[in-house]
């Protein structure tokens, strides 16, 4: 399905040097600002409090983040979890406070503030846990990576493979960047929407990637320059239609899915914009230098051994 369709080809290589080098600077701040302020991040990597508290009547979140901001906390995790009555809060580790101090603090306000709010559950999350997470974190990111990496070897070839890794990276380290600029809080949510994007961003590559494949098969008389513009401007319909209407979904999530969703929907709104542009000027620039060619994917058929002491050996019938 097409919403339009482009009869001249857009010259994107022309182009992909000037790109690369935007890409190359944004993805430079992104690992300064990594190093210089860190990430933000949340209780589950950092230890803290964990309380669950119910209530007999659908609890107003709103209400309960602005009790838990009035005791000086910042950024904590305020969600729904089983039903509407029921609340999860994250409080993170303070020095000279122990866990039922804090616990017993935030259910007096709460009380005050509902005499119905009752606690159910509150326990103290290590730092070691934390720890095990952020491990847990990089070797899944990790495993992701590699098998990237292994698929498109296989169904492309090793040029496309380290093309596409480079892209996705650079689209993961720039997420990273964004939130430790900002300092937004960085959770487990967003860690899964860091994968979720290296997932996506790769669907995009592997469409293009094919695409060549396809032309370079099709259009013998084309330079690989042509081949990879004509590749790009026949799936922008798609593209437009595939990333637009995610990118309505994401934004509805962002803007109306309150507090629990917005940084999880912020990492998949930045991951979607920086998807496109690094799977279209950064993915197909960077195999275009690599060399990628004809050959490379398109194997000739093996040819048929002689026998120098058959006569009849490479004789045409």
């Amino acid at each position: 399905m097409e919403f339009f369709k482009i009869r001249k080809d857009i010259p994107f290589m022309k182009n992909a040097l000037i790109f690369n080098a935007i890409s190359l600077i944004t993805f430079l701040l992104a690992v300064f600002f990594l190093f210089s302020r860190g990430l933000h991040l949340s209780v589950e990597f950092t230890g803290g409090t964990v309380m669950e508290v119910s209530y007999s009547q659908p609890a107003d979140l709103t209400k309960v983040r602005g009790v838990v901001s009035s005791l000086g906390y910042t950024e904590v995790q305020v969600q729904n979890f089983g039903t509407a009555r029921d609340v999860m809060i994250r409080l993170p580790a303070q020095k000279g406070v122990s866990s039922a101090q804090q616990s017993e603090a935030l259910m007096t306000a709460l009380k005050a503030q509902n005499a119905e709010a009752t606690l159910r559950r509150s326990e103290f999350v290590g730092p070691q846990v934390g720890e095990e997470l952020v491990t847990d974190g990089l070797k899944a990111l990790a495993f992701v990576v590699v098998g990237i990496m292994l698929y498109l070897a296989v169904r492309f070839e090793w040029k496309f493979s380290v093309a596409a890794i480079l892209a996705n990276l650079h689209d993961v380290i720039i997420i990273l960047g964004f939130f430790a600029y900002f300092q937004w809080e960085f959770s487990l949510a967003v860690l899964a929407a860091v994968l979720a994007v290296l997932g996506y961003s790769v669907n995009e590559s592997v469409v293009i990637f094919d695409r060549i494949r396809e032309n370079f098969r099709r259009y013998r008389k084309m330079s690989t320059v042509e081949i990879i513009d004509n590749a790009i401007t026949s799936t922008i319909s798609r593209t437009i239609i595939t990333h637009g209407s995610t990118q309505i979904m994401v934004l509805s999530m962002l803007l109306f899915g309150g507090e629990t969703l917005h940084y999880f929907a912020m990492a998949l709104t930045i991951g979607i914009l920086f998807g496109i542009y690094s799977s279209v000027f950064v993915a197909a620039a960077i195999a275009m230098w690599l060399g990628i060619s004809r050959e490379d994917l398109i194997k000739a058929p093996p040819k048929k051994d002689e026998d120098p002491d058959d006569p009849n050996s490479g004789a045409v019938v």
